[in-house]
């Protein structure tokens, strides 16, 4: 390869792999500096020059100056004052005099021995390059294509990189078809000496926020705002908001025109049902929007600090309050962070605890 071809993929490699041209430059002249010691037996300091216009390679020894009369001068690395000053007329000590000693051959010699470790520099570089990428979108919604599948996951085509999506950060029994483009959310970004790993779900919480606020343009101009999300993945989820806009219905905005918007979300999370809830500062109105759909709930609030209460319900609102499998309770208190106990009058009575 003549020296023009060589620069220019450098340059293509730059480009390919998004890795900047002073990354792989510097990981060139660190190769070539290494290859000169190794095949000419030099112990010199060694600075190498390569031009990035012409492609021509130069390879200079480096000497430090130091004063005359040093006890430990060393001839590989250092050079007298008095004989620095035979080039140069006012060197001082501590700066450091060149020397080129290209060798004719050491182009061809120099590209074999350093090829490994350029490599090694690219895919370090790459790498990192990757790294940078991803970690930004840590937390977000992306959308791939689902490539490959093992036993245990499921390989997603992000573009420059693979994701992983392991089958039990599905939601539900949910079946994924092989090519089909899929949304996920990337709950962590791993990286190791070897490789970079992107792990993948839709099963996080956080996938239904990311939904909503894709879908919703409210939320994306901050007119209405998510509190929290709290989810049984497959089964339910409750996604606490409000509005910092009197005029606008967060609950509104979010079901949409016709339920369009919500109906959306639903269709992407496999028919998962969604509980609407209105974030209120009052705990206890909280508490009772939380608890939906059950209704006439009254919360009282048993300690604070450890965010305790009971919610009183009658006989007709308990089974909804609890819900199928303790689902709506459960759900409630990972929305509202209160543990919560759902008790009726009666049972209240029977306990000797008197309510106003």
């Amino acid at each position: 390869m003549d020296k023009k071809a060589f620069i220019k993929a450098l340059d293509n490699l730059s480009e390919e792999k998004n890795i900047s041209k002073d990354t792989i430059y510097e990981a060139m002249e660190l190769a070539l500096t290494t290859a000169y010691k190794k095949n000419f037996n030099s112990l010199t300091n060694v600075r190498i020059e390569i031009n990035k216009d012409t492609g021509d390679i130069k390879v200079f020894s480096v000497y430090t100056v130091v004063d005359d009369e040093d006890e430990n001068f060393d001839p590989d690395t250092q050079i007298l004052l008095e004989e620095a000053k035979k080039q140069i007329k006012d060197i001082k000590i501590g700066e450091t005099i060149e020397e080129e000693v290209t060798p004719k051959d050491f182009g061809r010699v120099a590209a074999a021995t350093a090829k490994q470790v350029i490599i090694q520099k690219v895919k370090e570089a790459e790498k990192e390059s990757l790294f940078n990428e991803y970690k930004d979108k840590e937390d977000e919604l992306v959308v791939g294509i689902v490539s490959m599948e093992d036993e245990k996951n499921y390989l997603i085509d992000l573009g420059r990189t693979m994701g992983i999506l392991p089958k039990t950060e599905l939601i539900g029994n949910e079946k994924i078809e092989m090519g089909s483009s899929i949304k996920v959310y990337i709950s962590k970004v791993n990286t190791s000496q070897k490789s970079i790993s992107v792990l993948l779900s839709r099963k996080h919480y956080n996938f239904v926020k990311r939904l909503f606020e894709l879908e919703i343009p409210e939320l994306s101009d901050g007119t209405v705002m998510i509190y929290g999300v709290a989810r049984l993945a497959g089964e339910r989820s409750k996604v606490a908001i409000y509005s910092t806009n009197e005029k606008v219905d967060a609950i509104g905005a979010c079901i949409g025109e016709k339920g369009s918007r919500i109906a959306n979300i639903i269709k992407e999370l496999n028919g998962e049902k969604i509980d609407l809830v209105l974030y209120d500062k009052d705990p206890q109105v909280f508490i009772q929007n939380a608890l939906a759909p059950a209704k006439d709930v009254s919360v009282m609030v048993t300690d604070e600090k450890k965010q305790e209460c009971i919610a009183v319900v009658d006989d007709e609102n308990l089974s909804l309050a609890i819900g199928k499998k303790g689902q709506n309770v459960i759900l409630a208190s990972r929305l509202t962070h209160y543990k919560i106990d759902v008790k009726t009058k009666e049972q209240l009575n029977e306990e000797g605890i008197n309510i106003k």
